[in-house]
């Protein structure tokens, strides 16, 4: 008999110096901060970050993100005491301090499976060697048909309800069915604007229970690790998918999530700790969404 399923909460460092790291926990609640007891603890240089900054407490099937640090806690761009997190939700410890998307996923209970122990197969008894043939004007025996292979089955595309998050630069956009059109051209679902992107480069879809790109670009454009595909090809967890030579390039995560592959950029440590607290108009974060708009994570919508 199957078991309760289990809700595991997904972590995606997107900024800081766990980027890149996917953290899940099916713990009822979960502590942040840089103290060595913290479930998700950031190095001790990152003095942004308090010794015990947050928790996240499950309640039920939701998830309440309380805020214990007087650097504060952004959710969405906007400072927090407490509140519930939905899928897609970001995360920012501070500000101008380490940014993470929230995500969960549903995983059902083992059931208990019977081992048959494997029946070692019995090679066929040679028939006993035969006496040269005596030459005759009959004609020789026809060997027997062989039976033909059959042909390997057809990789459809066809409307599925399944998830998938792009995650690409400042924008976090949700999907719940698939296939998926990347392009420039505005028929597309996911438009992505760089100059190496065709107006229509790439499709995602899923089929045989696992999720597949297609090169719609006709110049095997589409690589997964730097290997051009051809037309189409399966994404297997931890693929780095570039939809062309120059670019862009995303890693390929479980549960249907791509994630730009950015380039490191060398930062400037922290020194100073706790931060003051100042006005909008006096400090100017890299992610201000009050003077660059678009520049916080969004979730749009098809």
């Amino acid at each position: 008999m199957m078991n309760r399923p289990v809700i595991v909460m997904q972590l995606i460092h997107i900024e800081g110096p766990l980027k890149g790291e996917i953290q899940e926990f099916s713990n009822p609640e979960i502590s942040i901060g840089r103290h060595p007891s913290c479930h998700i603890q950031f190095p001790k240089d990152v003095k942004i970050v308090s010794r015990k900054h947050a928790q996240i407490i499950r309640e039920g099937n939701r998830f309440k993100l309380i805020n214990h640090s007087q650097n504060g806690t952004f959710l969405n761009g906007k400072r927090i005491p407490e509140a519930y997190l939905k899928d897609g939700d970001v995360l920012i410890f501070a500000q101008g301090g380490p940014k993470v998307s929230f995500l969960t996923k549903i995983e059902a209970g083992q059931t208990d499976i019977d081992i048959v122990t494997p029946v070692t197969p019995v090679p066929p008894q040679m028939p006993p060697e035969m006496p040269p043939a005596v030459p005759s004007a009959e004609p020789p025996p026809v060997p027997p048909i062989q039976p033909k292979p059959q042909p390997a089955p057809e990789i459809s595309i066809q409307k599925i309800q399944v998830p998938l998050i792009i995650q690409y630069g400042p924008t976090l956009r949700s999907f719940n069915e698939l296939p998926v059109t990347i392009g420039k051209g505005p028929g597309c679902d996911f438009i992505l604007d760089h100059p190496s992107v065709f107006d229509q480069h790439a499709q995602l879809f899923f089929s045989q229970n696992r999720y597949w790109v297609k090169d719609l670009t006709g110049r095997q454009s589409v690589s997964i690790n730097d290997q051009p595909i051809n037309i189409k090809s399966p994404l297997n967890p931890n693929n780095q998918l570039a939809l062309s030579p120059q670019g862009p390039r995303f890693r390929f995560l479980e549960g249907g999530r791509l994630a730009e592959i950015e380039e490191t950029v060398s930062e400037s440590p922290v020194d100073e700790a706790p931060v003051e607290k100042k006005s909008s108009l006096q400090t100017k974060p890299k992610m201000d969404g009050a003077k660059k708009p678009g520049s916080i994570f969004k979730k749009l919508f098809s």
